[in-house]
């Protein structure tokens, strides 16, 4: 048995959950929150007072982080809501593949390649011009619930 054996490709996911619960009164604007099974930023929260009985209740209208679509939900303020695990990593963009997929470098010097080009039109359009004209281009992903995508570039220069 060789210690090479022993060796693993980590995805630092270690079966941990992929949302934590929050209690919906303390859910503010600009903060995350799952919505019908998808991962969205609050951009709107109202609260509405107590009835003769029952809960107050917060309106949450958030956008999904991935696909840009509003989600709106209604959930009584002491209640608890699944909140997503969100991560913004920088990779530095080694190759655009013509089939849609991107090459990018990690941190530690290996390459990620199972990350397709964004969907949005201009972000799509300048990651594609800037690799063109050789620059050096930073890209931010962004991960959440086992989901991945490019949502930002930065230019660092001409290679």
């Amino acid at each position: 048995m060789s210690d090479e054996e022993h060796q693993f490709e980590s995805k630092a996911d270690a079966g941990a959950s992929k949302t934590y619960p929050q209690q919906a009164g303390t859910i503010r604007k600009n903060g995350y929150i799952v919505i019908k099974a998808r991962p969205c930023k609050v951009v709107e929260v109202s609260t509405s007072k107590t009835g003769k009985h029952g809960h107050a209740k917060c309106h949450f209208v958030a956008i999904d982080i991935f696909t840009g679509k509003k989600l709106e939900d209604i959930v009584p303020s002491s209640h608890n809501c699944d909140v997503p695990h969100v991560n913004r990593t920088d990779y530095q963009l080694i190759d655009v593949s013509e089939d849609g997929f991107v090459s990018l470098l990690t941190d530690n010097g290996n390459t990620k390649d199972d990350l397709r080009l964004p969907t949005d039109e201009s972000l799509l359009t300048q990651i594609k011009d800037g690799f063109g004209e050789g620059k050096d281009l930073v890209v931010s992903v962004m991960s959440a619930m086992g989901e991945e995508q490019i949502c930002a570039l930065k230019d660092i220069g001409p290679k």
